[in-house]
């Protein structure tokens, strides 16, 4: 399996957005939604699956492709590939506040696993597949179901995560415990299972829930600092439940105070 050789620069802080320069030939294969911009003369096309393996025939292409239904993605993905004589220039965004982690299969052994939705693009030649989780408590109680995101090859691929990124190099026999909702993704060496939390007093009053991933080492893992999970809660938590009831967000005015500050939406 050989991917493509793809250059790239990533831009911004809190909203970054990654640009991957294509030579003559060169292609890069992407989630649908995640386009940004591209130069003239690259050409845009929807396939099945990843395009790892055009040599299938077409029952084993919608076999590879319908497997991607299971971690909730579409059974499409789109390739941008460069079809005029110089380089050409393709960008991607990040759908959320976060950072985009370029990945260099070829330096991990050849495969990476990761939460569902980390998957941003990566070189023509990266298989994008799926993870069955083979233990019973990691499936259902470690925040990603019994199916993570697989990619495999030699080639640069790029996965998001939510808030900062904090990468943990562990050795052999080291474990590291963390929120199940903040693990981005780790290498194929590391031992990942979930962990209850344990005490009546952190089990009720703790908040954190119930489980830690623990991961075990020796590899490489990635944390991110706000899952869109718990993003996403904050906003409904902080969302007007009923007709166009707002809260008021810390005024002792309430509503008064939205006339007062413009805020005058019906």
């Amino acid at each position: 399996m050989n991917a493509h050789e793809i250059d790239y620069h990533i831009y911004g802080e809190e909203m970054q957005y990654v640009e991957i320069e294509l030579d003559p030939q060169e292609g890069v294969v992407a989630e649908s939604g995640s386009f940004m911009m591209m130069s003239d003369g690259i050409k845009m096309d929807t396939i099945f699956g990843d395009g790892s393996n055009q040599s299938q025939d077409i029952l084993g292409k919608l076999f590879s492709a319908g497997k991607r239904l299971l971690t909730g993605e579409s059974l499409f993905m789109t390739v941008f590939s460069n079809i005029s004589v110089g380089k050409k220039k393709v960008s991607f965004a990040a759908p959320y506040p976060g950072q985009i982690i370029p990945i260099d299969l070829s330096e991990l052994g050849g495969k990476f696993i990761c939460q569902k939705d980390a998957f941003l693009c990566a070189a023509k030649g990266v298989s994008v597949g799926i993870e069955f989780s083979k233990r019973l408590g990691r499936g259902l109680f470690g925040g990603e179901g019994f199916i993570m995101q697989k990619l495999e090859g030699d080639g640069l691929t790029f996965v998001h995560a939510g808030g900062n990124m904090s990468k943990k190099v562990l050795q052999a026999g080291e474990v590291l415990k963390v929120d199940t909702g903040c693990v981005v993704g780790f290498t194929k060496d590391v031992n990942y299972d979930i962990e209850f939390v344990g005490g009546i007093k952190n089990t009720v009053f703790g908040g954190e829930g119930l489980f830690f991933a623990t991961l075990q080492g020796p590899g490489t893992v990635y944390v991110q600092s706000l899952p869109f999970s718990r993003l996403a809660g904050r906003v409904l938590a902080l969302a007007p439940q009923t007709g166009n009831k707002r809260r008021g967000e810390g005024s002792i005015l309430g509503g008064i105070g939205d006339l007062l500050d413009g805020d005058n939406r019906i």
